[in-house]
């Protein structure tokens, strides 16, 4: 997959740091999350899990239509290079100038970027789940992480294959063995595609879940008072 290089604005920056940014800070929010959900019970995490899922979502819906827009170009230029739309690019050549001697790297540093926020998202309803271990909610939610999470290795290994000066090397490359041209763009333009809807498929029904059984969720994160707790014993 080649990156159309233009002239990187301070828009584009702006919004390759700003991306990097939200997933560093959805990571550090959900490790604070995760820890603090293992001790008492603590309102906080409930409201503090909400806010990242709902970030995940946010972020997932931004890469997931990228992925569409893919998909779509190829069906009507299946023998062109694969295509970025004019956001995308922009944050793509943001981010290249981290290694501007290294084509495709920005490219591959947004999708990598892209996918543990989503990945984030998924492990905010593991954490709002922590105590409803029964719920389908969390069921789905864990069938997201292992599929996202080894998604995001597959970007991980891409990402740093170029940043070592190799191709891209993934299953979505056919590690790097083929060269560039139309078969290998549309392998891997379609291997992305299905990755993602079929992620956000099951990020969707993890979300189904947990709106349906709410109140079973938020009753794990509600603090009873000792009298109330002796009364029920009683």
């Amino acid at each position: 997959m080649t990156m159309p290089m233009a002239t990187t604005s301070g828009w584009d920056v702006a919004g390759a740091v700003l991306l990097v940014l939200w997933a560093l800070a959805m990571w550090a929010a959900v490790a604070v999350l995760a820890y603090a959900a293992r001790g008492p019970v603590r309102p906080w995490v409930y409201r503090g899990s909400a806010a990242v899922i709902g970030l995940g979502v946010l972020g997932q819906l931004g890469h997931v239509q990228e992925h569409i827009a893919q998909a779509g170009y190829w069906l009507g230029h299946p023998n062109s290079p694969a295509w970025m739309t004019p956001w995308g690019t922009g944050l793509a050549n943001g981010l290249q100038l981290a290694l501007p001697g290294r084509p495709t790297f920005g490219m591959e540093l947004l999708h990598l970027t892209g996918n543990f926020i989503f990945l984030a998202g998924l492990a905010g309803v593991m954490v709002i789940t922590r105590h409803a271990v029964r719920t389908r909610a969390r069921r789905w939610a864990r069938m997201g992480v292992w599929m996202q999470g080894l998604h995001g290795l597959e970007h991980l290994v891409l990402t740093l294959s170029v940043a070592f000066g190799s191709r891209a090397v993934g299953l979505s490359t056919f590690f790097g063995l083929v060269g560039p041209g139309p078969g290998l763009t549309t392998y891997r333009v379609w291997w992305h595609f299905v990755a993602n809807v079929v992620g956000s498929v099951v990020f969707g029904l993890a979300l189904y879940h947990l709106w349906r059984e709410r109140r079973e969720v938020r009753a794990t994160f509600v603090v009873r008072t000792v009298p109330e707790i002796t009364r029920r014993a009683a």
